[in-house]
């Protein structure tokens, strides 16, 4: 370290304490370094042409740069590639003034910490100092491996690829009035569903452009080139356009170049010192077009150009994570971070403007920084049938109350890619129209309807869940064999809702159509193991799977799902007529405990019947009456809400930001459940009837889905899944007789 850097390094700002090494001053500070280019009371720059605007947005770039880097090598591990890449990109967006901004790549977290450290934004979780950034990354309660809710100033999380952009047309959504630019990957692109969700949501709201792709082009994705880094700049404009973008703004770094470098895609901080400047200027004046456009009313994308890995220890896929070897005394970290050192003056004036930038720090001014004010829902239409009375559809009746919903609150919004019609529950429909550009009364369709009908799973899933995680009521409504396209996303959501910083709706979907009920359409319909997947997440601690047996029990599990906060709920229930079976009263009771029991008869010894589902029941009660007959006792139980029937240490609870900690206690359970045999009943995947296997000391066996098939029936299904009343008596006598 020079003396003169020694000196500089004395008079540095705390906050710069842990930085490993401090630059020279550049000559044009002099010039264009002595204010702030966002100056007090303002929220952006001015002018993008500004020489001393584009000297302090290339300052923030190689700020970002080198803050990502020492951060990752802090610990030898973390992602620096991808987004050294497109850091030109980020300050452009940062000094016009947007803090709203989402991401598909959670690889990037270290360079959105270290840009939520620059605006202050980190102080809400306090870290002041880089040394603290660098000590609380990647540690419990401290900075994830991935982007989180967690996080101050962070608006969605980002992990798995291909969801970003759910979350910024959801925030623009329910923001008309501000931008939300989303980066994406080329590698990301890859992922199926990033264009087909963007552009059913362009056909649904036409007039909302106010969500920017920025395309990270860097020509590699994690381990390879990418596979659209052959294309031309032309082909890759063509590709936007061809799908509905208006206006695409393109700025490559390869036009800028003076050093020779070789391929398409090109480093700018190995440009001189006034072509990374140019470079800087073209960024920052093609971001202002594009974040123009966007408002505007124009459908615009943004593209970055440059090689991946600009200016960190590596180039291309090899820059993109750290290995063991790694660490802050590496060679080519020690050269990187040199390389970008600033001087502590330097340091100071990005933070400056930063922090000015969007009229504060993102943990202040970000849209989930605060709780959306939503409507309240009065007077719910609940319609209580009485037991015995004529069957019902479950889904018909719950389908009443999410209209009631939607006119009273115009935010609120039903996704369903199969059609709500095939599910019993054409009212949802018929109250609040499907949104399509033609109007048509026969299809209940209209512009500004509250049905989001694309057909993909993924786009349902995705503006649904991450409505509800930006603040909204939402429903998603699938047929269970299909929801599996769209769970990658509803599950990154339910997961960052327990560590969200405020209470936000829960994510609802209602399953309907379930394997009993697609006989004739053969396995490909009859795909229940999506509720294994709802069985594992239950232990997370705010996913709660319900199992409503009749139409008034779905419709006070609806009534409730409405009233919680940060949980992911499910609603399985049929579209056939059922019987009715309980009440309003017996339905809440059976979600507060778990279960209720339908039908118990005395005997010599007593066999427990823990159902769930719905239609699963007609063999179940079936068996009882043979076992009655037989002078066994019986007691059926249906299983409603099996959350609640874990033991409270089975569960991950308490770690959660709304935590709820009711379980069923042991006397209750035993009241329940305690017998001399207990048989688990499903339809579905097994996994459901944990909670009641672990805690029961009973002899018990287990009945469940085994595969699907092309039936005439359902009761023919399930006798082909060996679910037959003639299989429950012999097993439940072979257990008694034991």
């Amino acid at each position: 370290m020079t003396a003169s850097t020694q000196a500089a390094k004395l008079a540095t700002p705390d906050f710069c304490q842990g930085i490993q090494y401090f630059g020279e001053m550049l000559p044009e500070f002099e010039t264009y370094g002595k204010k702030a280019a966002i100056v007090s009371g303002s929220t952006s720059i001015s002018d993008p042409k500004d020489p001393a605007v584009v000297f302090q947005t290339l300052l923030a770039a190689d700020a970002l740069r080198y803050l990502t880097l020492q951060v990752t090598a802090s610990k030898a591990s973390g992602h620096p590639g991808g987004f050294a890449s497109q850091v030109e990109a980020y300050a452009a967006l940062v000094m016009l003034g947007h803090k709203n901004i989402v991401t598909e790549v959670g690889h990037h977290a270290p360079g959105f910490y270290s840009a939520m450290f620059l605006d202050r934004s980190l102080e809400d979780m306090g870290i002041e100092t880089v040394q603290q950034l660098r000590d609380r990354f990647r540690e419990h309660h401290g900075l994830l491996g991935h982007l989180s809710g967690y996080i101050p100033g962070i608006l969605s999380p980002a992990g798995p690829l291909g969801q970003g952009q759910h979350f910024a047309m959801a925030a623009a959504r329910l923001n008309p009035d501000k931008l939300f630019p989303v980066t994406i990957g080329d590698g990301g692109l890859g992922e199926p569903y990033i264009m087909s969700s963007m552009a059913h949501f362009h056909t649904a709201y036409p007039g909302m452009t106010n969500f920017l792709p920025v395309l990270v082009w860097n020509g590699f994705s994690q381990e390879h080139h990418s596979m659209v880094s052959t294309q031309s700049n032309e082909q890759m404009m063509a590709y936007w356009h061809g799908n509905g973008f208006e206006e695409v703004v393109l700025v490559d770094a390869k036009d800028f170049d003076d050093q020779d470098q070789q391929g398409n895609f090109v480093d700018s901080t190995a440009f001189s010192l006034k072509q990374r400047l140019t470079f800087t200027e073209a960024v920052l004046i093609a971001a202002d077009e594009a974040t123009k456009s966007a408002l505007s009313g124009t459908r615009t994308v943004f593209i970055i150009k440059q090689l991946k890995g600009a200016g960190v220890h590596a180039r291309g896929a090899k820059s993109h994570n750290l290995y063991a070897m790694h660490t802050l005394d590496n060679p080519d970290i020690v050269n990187a971070l040199k390389a970008r050192a600033l001087a502590p003056e330097a340091w100071q004036l990005v933070r400056t403007n930063f922090e000015r930038a969007g009229g504060g720090p993102a943990s202040r001014v970000a849209v989930t920084e605060s709780i959306l004010e939503l409507p309240e829902i009065k007077d719910l239409p609940l319609e209580e049938y009485a037991i015995g009375g004529d069957p019902k559809v479950a889904t018909t009746a719950m389908g009443r109350l999410v209209g009631k919903v939607g006119e009273c609150d115009r935010s609120f919004l039903v996704t369903n890619a199969d059609g709500n019609e095939a599910s019993g529950i054409a009212n949802i429909n018929q109250a609040l129209k499907i949104i399509h550009p033609v109007e048509d009364p026969l299809y209940n369709q209209k512009p500004g309807g509250q049905v989001y009908e694309p057909l993909s799973e993924d786009a349902c899933a995705g503006l649904a869940a991450g409505s509800a995680l930006m603040g909204s009521r939402t429903l998603w409504c699938s047929y269970e064999s299909f929801a599996i396209n769209g769970l990658p996303i509803w599950q990154t959501v339910t997961q960052a809702m327990t560590e969200l910083r405020r209470p936000t709706p829960s994510t609802v979907t209602l399953f309907t159509a379930g394997a009993l009920e697609q006989g004739r359409n053969g396995w490909t319909h009859q795909r229940p193991e999506v509720e294994a997947y709802f069985a594992a997440m239950m232990r997370n601690g705010n996913v709660f799977p319900l199992f409503p047996l009749d139409a008034n029990c779905i419709q006070v599990a609806y009534e409730w799902a409405l009233t919680t906060k940060n949980k992911g709920i499910v609603i399985t229930a049929s579209k056939s007529p059922l019987p009715i079976r309980t009440t309003f009263e017996q339905g809440r009771k059976a979600l507060e405990d778990g279960a209720i029991v339908l039908q118990e008869a005395s005997g010599n010894k007593t066999v427990v019947f823990a159902v769930v589902g719905d239609m699963v029941l007609l063999p179940v009660l079936e068996a009882a009456s043979s076992l009655a007959v037989q002078e066994v006792g019986v007691r059926v139980v249906s299983i409603i809400n099996p959350r609640r029937l874990y033991r409270p240490s089975d569960v991950a609870w308490d770690s959660c930001a709304e935590p709820d900690g009711h379980f069923l206690d042991n006397a209750e359970f035993d009241k329940l459940f305690g017998g001399d045999a207990l048989i688990g009943v499903t339809a579905g995947a097994s996994g459901m009837l944990e909670p009641i296997m672990l805690r029961s000391t009973a002899k018990r066996d287990t009945f469940a889905w085994k595969r699907g098939e092309t039936t005439a029936s359902p009761a023919q299904l399930m006798a082909l899944n060996g679910l037959t009343a003639e299989n429950l008596v012999n097993r439940a006598m072979e257990l008694v007789n034991q």
